[in-house]
């Protein structure tokens, strides 16, 4: 299989890519201190990728913002449980039960070259499968102590290696890994 499954997150300084309950205003007001046009490479990433993979309290979340929908990449939620997608997301969302295993496989077989993992727990079902390729994480200049961790139910360690880093004048640090799951 030749899929790209990669990790695009900010994270606190201290790990956590949410407060506690799930609290987000953090990287509201971190969002603040980038200059307007800046957007961290984000932009050229969703331009690379051709799904974006996410858990359901993610999509949920995501959900839960209100507005207009940001992802015009087709979104697949991950879950064992029903998933409720509004009538005008349906062609763009769409929810999946099976193993993150056969769904890879069936998006390569499909075409897709590159897939955007999305969410702590989800990312470590991709580094537990020894799936995910690379992970680009954005270091924001905060400590929160407390709340949802990167790796959140990951059941093995993991090495990376560092390929590429960036600092911005703001404050926010880049750093990209390539997952090196060994022989």
């Amino acid at each position: 299989m030749n899929l790209q499954c990669s990790a695009y997150i900010a994270t606190s300084v201290d790990g956590f890519i949410a407060g506690e309950g799930g609290d987000l205003s953090w990287l509201d007001e971190a969002n603040r201190l980038v200059p307007e046009g800046e957007d961290c490479g984000f932009s050229a990433f969703m331009d690379s990728i051709d799904y974006l993979v996410m858990g359901r309290n993610t999509y949920e979340k995501v959900l839960s913002f209100g507005g207009e929908w940001v992802y015009t990449k087709p979104v697949i939620v991950l879950s064992s449980k029903f998933v409720s997608i509004p009538d005008h997301l349906k062609d763009r969302v769409s929810a999946c039960s099976q193993s993150i295993e056969e769904l890879c496989l069936k998006l390569a077989n499909q075409g897709a070259r590159r897939i955007y993992v999305d969410g702590g727990y989800t990312i470590s079902q991709f580094i537990d499968a020894r799936l995910l390729t690379d992970i680009e994480l954005t270091l924001i200049p905060i400590v929160l102590g407390k709340g949802i961790p990167l790796c959140n139910g990951l059941h093995q360690r993991q090495e990376l290696k560092l390929v590429d880093k960036n600092v911005y004048d703001f404050g926010f640090v880049q750093l990209k890994y390539e997952i090196d799951y060994g022989s």
